[in-house]
């Protein structure tokens, strides 16, 4: 028996310490919840959980993006709407001022001052749409270009491009077949018989008499007075013998036609028959791409470029290629955890101002104002209603995109994304979540035996007074 060193209260007491620093693992694991609460519990499973901590945060705030995104799309798409409704209107006003035969010209003059007030509510709209102080529909967010070769591109409308940081996206128009309008032809400086013809185009069909004797330019100059019903117009070429008389399309595209049925006599075909020529779309690649066109506009989803392209009637009628640059703008949405390309989706939402909506060959939506060359005081009013038309199938088209964008990719991202931190967080809460039932019992455990290990330590403290004993004997 020894007393300087009392080895069983020197194991008893490594116990008790032992199960003193256990009990108080349980009882941090059960204040926290969690089963790793630093480093030394669980190096590997505490990288592994920072990890998807990180993920987590990053899906989260990417919900929080595409929240955004939408409510920015809900509000661009609301005035969208109001502005959908003022061109309605607009078109409404230009039917009632063509109807002069029952209506007066103080009418009219009013109906001019009305369409004038919708203009300018059209641009307020357009200049006063924000969100969180940043204009949306000013054109503001509208990708920028440069090196447009506006002899060929009257306009390019882009909703959507791919642009690298601090570069530029190269984008090259390739017109591989020329646009062209429909076109018959009547060979001779005269005509010796009384024809009638129905002669129809693209806006409507008129009966056309021709007296006999008339020379070509006088059958031209009778097909051209109703050029305005038919879509249809008329052009000499050359003299004499050697006359020839064009009957052309208005229009260019497969869409115009010219049809020609003599009821009486012989004109370009027998009599009763018919004869009809469509015009051609215009064939263009843009980046080595098919786009779809109509006439001498173009459509493409292709490549991360989402555009519309309006040629020129010489850049359609062109075999030529030309190009531009796209230099950023559009704005663009953080929708994915990563920053990245693949997290990012972008759109370009031009200016619907009275000056933006339309086209070239029409014109746009200010030139109907009192002073415009469409306006209805001046006697324009199909051609107004063209102009009319033109905008608000662009409305309609942008509104549409917008709706696209938001319930095809943000909407369906917010859906993928929450079944992503659905299961992130819980691959999360394996590692890193303490197990309470485990742990209580855990708990149990190590109090048990701190008590008995602090009732043994008594013990073995006691176990050097037996020397005494030996002493008094």
């Amino acid at each position: 028996m020894r007393i300087n060193t009392n080895v069983a209260a020197i194991a008893t007491t490594n116990r008790l310490i032992n199960n003193q620093d256990d009990l108080n693992i349980r009882l941090e694991r059960l204040s926290t919840g969690l089963r790793i609460n630093r480093g030394a519990d669980d190096p590997a499973g505490l990288i592994a959980s920072e990890v998807l901590r990180s993920q987590i945060r990053g899906i989260s705030q990417a919900v929080e993006n595409s929240q955004r995104a939408m409510n920015v799309i809900s509000v661009a798409e609301a005035a969208l709407n109001e502005v959908s409704s003022l061109i309605l209107d607009l078109r409404s006003l230009i039917v009632h001022a063509a109807n002069e035969g029952a209506i007066s010209q103080s009418e009219i003059e009013a109906d001019q001052l009305q369409i004038d007030s919708i203009l300018e509510a059209i641009d307020r709209i357009a200049n006063t749409t924000t969100f969180a102080g940043r204009k949306l529909i000013d054109g503001s967010l509208s990708y920028t270009v440069s090196g447009l070769h506006t002899s060929a591109i009257a306009r390019a409308m882009l909703f959507g491009a791919r642009v690298p940081d601090y570069g530029a996206t190269h984008v090259t128009v390739s017109v591989i077949q020329s646009a062209q309008t429909a076109q018959l032809v009547y060979a001779g400086s005269s005509i010796g018989y009384n024809v009638t013809l129905e002669l129809q185009g693209t806006l409507g069909t008129e009966i056309v008499a021709i007296t006999s004797g008339s020379s070509v330019e006088q059958i031209a100059a009778n097909i051209n007075a109703s050029t305005v019903v038919t879509g249809v117009s008329a052009t000499v070429s050359g003299t004499g013998a050697n006359a020839r008389l064009l009957l052309n399309s208005v229009e260019f595209g497969e869409r115009a036609f010219v049809s020609v049925q003599p009821l009486e006599g012989n004109f370009i075909v027998a009599e009763g028959a018919r004869i009809q020529d469509n015009g051609q779309d215009a064939g263009v690649l843009i980046n080595g791409q098919v786009a779809a066109f109509d006439a001498l506009t173009g459509l493409l989803r292709a490549n991360g470029l989402d555009m519309e392209i309006e040629l020129t009637v010489a850049g359609a009628t062109t075999i030529a290629s030309t190009d531009f640059y796209i230099t950023g703008g559009g704005a663009t949405f953080q929708i994915g955890p990563d920053v990245n390309p693949g997290g990012q989706i972008s759109i370009g939402i031009p200016s619907i101002g009275t000056a933006h909506l339309g086209d070239v060959q029409n014109g746009f939506l200010n030139t109907i104002r009192g002073a415009g060359r469409n306006s209805i005081v001046g006697g324009h009013c199909a051609e107004a209603e063209r102009v009319v038309t033109k905008a608000l199938n662009q409305i309609a088209v942008l509104r549409g995109r917008l709706g696209s964008l938001q319930r095809n990719q943000i909407e369906t991202n917010m859906n993928s994304q929450r079944v992503a931190l659905e299961n992130v967080m819980a691959s999360e809460s394996a590692i890193r979540d303490a197990d309470i039932a485990t742990e209580v019992a855990n708990l149990t455990r190590a109090q048990i035996l701190v008590q008995s290990t602090s009732t043994v330590l008594g013990i073995a403290n006691q176990l050097p007074r037996n020397v005494l004993s030996l002493l008094q004997g």
